[in-house]
């Protein structure tokens, strides 16, 4: 094995920084890159399909569970799926194993589901094994091969208004392998992060950054106006955007 120099502290510190420019520009880059995806056309999704929960048949504006975005991991839970009927694919139980508390996702006012074609039981007994409490479907018609993941794992995003349903995104291959942190999820649906320093088009919903975060077990209908909360985040505010002034 060939590893890099040892050197002084001073040598190493000057090396972090130069690596640290090039770690910023990447940062800044796939922030601009969200905010395009924020701007991406929206494609309506004039299609009834149907799903089967553990209450029972649901249709994909019921997936929403009253929010106003949604996101859709297809993992590969079927017959003739390696693992079967003990374990789901490799690749996807590695993802699944990363999803962050969904509360969070929840308090951005945004749903994550998993959708599979195995039986509701199958499911069930999945999630109580691997310790996985998202919401998980039994796919029952075409939406697999209607958006892209029949064949491979993906996520699709929809939003809804009203009770019409439009596909925002879609991501599949290398970069999907990325999804699980809160964060993460958040920048690949039209709304963001819902955060001010956003870039985000006119009359978006944002907030303060750190005003909405909470302990996921203790999220209010409005944490926003949590006036506890709101005394820290306002020097949290501060700090983040002397911080982002400097990046």
């Amino acid at each position: 094995m060939h590893t890099p120099p040892v050197v002084s502290p001073q040598a190493w510190e000057a090396a972090r920084e130069q690596l640290l420019v090039k770690e910023k520009a990447q940062t800044r880059a796939r922030d601009a890159l969200a905010a395009e995806r924020r701007r991406m056309p929206w494609m309506a999704v004039e299609k009834t399909y149907s799903f089967e929960g553990p209450d029972g048949k649901a249709s994909l504006l019921d997936l929403f569970d009253g929010r106003r975005q949604l996101i859709v991991y297809r993992a590969f839970f079927e017959p003739g799926v390696f693992g079967w009927p003990d374990h789901a694919c490799r690749g996807c139980s590695l993802v699944a194993d990363q999803v962050a508390h969904v509360a969070h996702l929840n308090a951005r006012d945004t749903t994550l589901v998993f959708v599979s074609r195995a039986p509701q039981a199958d499911i069930a007994r999945l999630k109580a094994r691997m310790g996985w409490d998202m919401p998980w479907y039994t796919l029952t018609d075409s939406f697999d091969a209607d958006f892209g993941v029949d064949e491979w794992h993906g996520h699709n995003v929809f939003i809804r208004d009203g009770d019409r349903v439009f596909r925002t995104y879609f991501i599949n291959n290398r970069g999907d392998e990325q999804m699980g942190s809160t964060w993460n999820y958040l920048d690949i649906t039209p709304l963001g992060r819902q955060e001010v320093w956003e870039d985000s088009p006119e009359g978006y919903p944002q907030t303060p950054t750190y005003k909405w975060w909470n302990w996921h077990d203790s999220y209010a209908a409005d944490p926003a106006a949590d006036k506890k909360w709101a005394e820290v985040s306002d020097a949290g505010e501060a700090a983040f955007r002397e911080a982002s002034t400097k990046q």
